[in-house]
Parts: structure tokens; C-alpha cells; sequence
């Protein structure tokens, strides 16, 4: 089975001086495509490593299926990766990197290599090519052969470290729909780690968010967007990202008020859906550009507009309001720069965050409900 655990994993460099992975522990099921995700250095290409064996943990456990292999050579685990760099040998054919693996691996005769890396070639369209070396290839023919490379195998599970980052973008959308096909036609266990947060949620049955080494969040794509477990989240996933304010709280009987230091946003929370929030609080107000409206005059938070960014369908309003506050409206709403328009939110749509943690408030307090045994 293509399971996947890791228990605690940490990795240290320098003799501690630096925590790149910070006990990250993760179960992934057999034949589940999980993205990890994260900004540069958050140790997502060294938990990668660490699973395929090119790393020693510090400490921790791995396993894969049923077995330890923490311990256990990358050459004896049964996992495939795929690199950012392609990593093909310049002077070997095709043929001779998509079988040089199984040479290596396993004890098939040259007649049965030959034929296993002849059907793969076929099935990844790239059987015209099998005489050609690296060099006479485009960088989409080399994506290609390295994911040959590793389907060839037949592996219990696929790594990939940010394959498609060397694509333009136009070949990377290719690309990223012929993995996933495949992914579905062979139903192998597939981790695979990019720094693009568009590529993480559309590609992944589950997503993993890290930060500073430490696991962030993990969940499925919609409701990592939906219900982000902290300000980071907000803000990493989705684009145009999360807009915040920083506010503090007023509360009067049922109702609770938010208002920015300037006194400029001043918005009313019904009380009784935020059982938290206590008089004083300091807080961060998370919205979406796609979930501002632009209200009537008077019928909403008043602010101006700095520039408008015109995508095709819709329009980027950026406004005053906070720094680097966007709304995302249809393109037929086209106020001029300076000008002075309303702005609204519905009450669902709203994320408060802990002003302190970073946490989410509603996250808090559903893994309170769920943690907390009933009496």
C-alpha cells in the first residue's frame, strides 16, 4: 500500500542553528494526490527529501505503508521523484534515463525493460523520441521523459518537487492537466510540492500549508479557502490575496462593534454568533476582494480609490481603506482614481482573526467543539 506517515519529522542544519522542517506530522492515504504549498524556505522541498531518502531526519518517523523507512536508503524505498531540474543524464537516450531506474531497482531482463519503458513512452505521447537525448528535447518533451521516468517504475509512491516551475505558462497549465490524469488513471500515492498556491488548490485532494518549517493547515482545497485556520492561510491562499484591517472590539449587549484605528471603517458584529469576542480585544478583520461590494451612497463604508486594474471580466478597485485593500467587481463598475465610493460585506463572508496569534476565531473554536469530549 502507497500510505504515508510522517510522525514529528524535524530536520535541523548547522547543529540546530537552523529548524528548516519543525515536527511536522501528516498522514496521507493510499492513492491521494496531497499538494504542499508554502513561500520560499518553509521546508517544503526538505520534507520531500526526507521522504525520498536524500535527507536524514534529526528526528521523527517515516513510514510507507506499513514499514519504517526512516532509516532505510533511498535506493531500497519504493517512491519516484520528479525534479524541478529534470535531472536527465545529457548523454543517455530517452530510452536509456527512462530505464535506467528500473536497471538500477529491480531484476527485469533487458527484453522486459525495454517493453515497460515502450508502453510508458506511449502513454505519455513521447514514443517518437526515444532515440533523442536531452538536449535535442523542449522543456516540455523533458517534463515528459522525468515523469516517464518515474511512472516506468511503478513506485508505491510519486514525489514531486515543483516539476513545472521551469514551464511557461501556458505549457505549465498543460502540463499540470496531463498530471493529473495521469494521477487518475494510475491511482498512486502522489505528494507533490510548489510554491504556486493556484497549482496547490486545483491539483490537490487535500492541500498542505507550512510556514517557518511548522505544519500551518491541512485540508481539502475548499475548505482550507473557506475556513483558513489563521491569518497566514487567509492570506497565502487564494489571489487577489485576503484583505485585513486591524481593529479593536466595542461590546454592548448583543451587539459588538469593529473599528480601525482611524476611525475610518466602523462595522457591527451581531454578538450572539461571536461568543469570543470580549470587550477590548484587538483583532484582525479578514475579507476577500471578490466577497467587497460596491454599495448606494451612504449604504456602506465610504473610501476611496487609488487605481483601478481592468483583468477582462472583472475589475481590481484598489482602495484607501487599509494598505493594499482590493475589491474584485465586475467590469462594468468603473469608478475614476480619487474617486469616493461605498463599500459592503455580507456578515458570512467575514474572517476574524485573534490579533495577537493570528488564529481564527471560528477555526478556534470548531477544534475546541471537536477536541472538547461532551459531558
Amino acid at each position: 500500500m502507497g500510505t504515508v506517515t510522517l510522525d514529528n519529522l524535524r530536520k535541523e542544519f548547522d547543529n540546530g542553528q537552523i529548524v528548516a522542517v519543525d515536527d511536522v506530522s501528516l498522514d496521507v492515504a493510499d492513492g491521494e494526490f496531497i499538494t504542499v504549498v508554502g513561500p520560499s524556505g518553509c521546508g517544503k522541498s526538505t520534507t520531500l527529501r526526507m521522504l525520498a531518502g536524500l535527507e536524514q531526519p534529526t528526528s521523527g518517523r517515516i513510514s510507507i505503508g506499513d514499514e519504517d523507512v526512516t532509516n532505510v536508503h533511498a535506493r531500497k524505498r519504493d517512491v519516484a521523484m520528479v525534479f524541478q531540474n529534470y535531472a536527465l543524464y545529457p548523454h543517455k537516450t530517452v530510452r536509456q534515463n527512462m530505464a535506467f531506474g528500473l536497471r538500477m531497482s529491480t531484476d527485469l531482463s533487458k527484453d522486459e525493460r525495454h517493453e515497460r519503458v515502450r508502453e510508458t513512452a506511449e502513454m505519455m505521447g513521447i514514443e517518437d523520441l526515444l532515440d533523442d537525448r536531452p538536449n535535442e528535447l523542449s522543456g516540455g518533451q523533458k517534463q515528459r521523459v522525468a515523469l516517464g521516468r518515474a511512472i516506468v517504475r511503478e513506485p508505491d509512491v510519486f514525489l514531486f518537487d515543483e516539476p513545472l516551475s521551469n514551464l511557461d505558462a501556458k505549457l505549465r497549465t498543460t502540463m499540470r492537466t496531463e498530471i493529473q490524469r495521469l494521477q487518475n488513471d494510475l491511482a498512486t500515492t502522489s505528494i507533490y510540492v510548489t510554491h504556486d498556491q493556484e497549482e496547490a488548490m486545483t491539483m490537490g485532494d487535500r492541500i498542505v500549508i507550512l510556514k517557518d518549517g511548522k505544519l500551518q493547515q491541512v485540508g481539502a482545497p475548499k475548505e482550507v479557502y473557506q475556513n483558513p485556520a489563521n491569518a497566514f492561510v487567509g492570506g497565502f491562499v487564494g489571489s487577489p490575496s485576503m484583505n485585513f484591517i486591524e481593529v479593536h472590539a466595542s461590546v454592548s449587549g448583543n451587539s459588538i462593534r469593529l473599528e480601525d484605528q482611524s476611525g475610518r471603517f466602523d462595522y457591527r458584529l451581531d454578538g450572539a454568533d461571536y461568543p469570543s469576542i470580549s470587550d477590548g480585544d484587538r483583532l484582525s478583520f479578514g475579507i476577500r476582494p471578490e466577497d467587497v461590494y460596491v454599495a448606494d451612497a451612504g449604504n456602506g463604508i465610504e473610501t476611496t480609490v487609488e487605481v483601478i486594474e481592468p483583468i477582462g471580466s472583472d475589475n481590481y478597485l484598489y482602495l484607501d481603506l487599509a494598505p493594499d485593500f482590493i475589491a474584485r467587481v465586475d467590469s462594468s463598475i468603473e469608478p475614476e482614481p480619487d474617486d469616493t465610493v461605498a463599500i459592503t460585506f455580507d456578515e458570512s463572508d467575514i474572517h476574524l482573526f485573534d490579533g495577537s496569534t493570528g488564529e481564527s476565531l471560528a477555526y478556534r473554536e470548531q477544534t475546541e467543539t471537536v477536541t472538547t469530549p461532551s459531558a
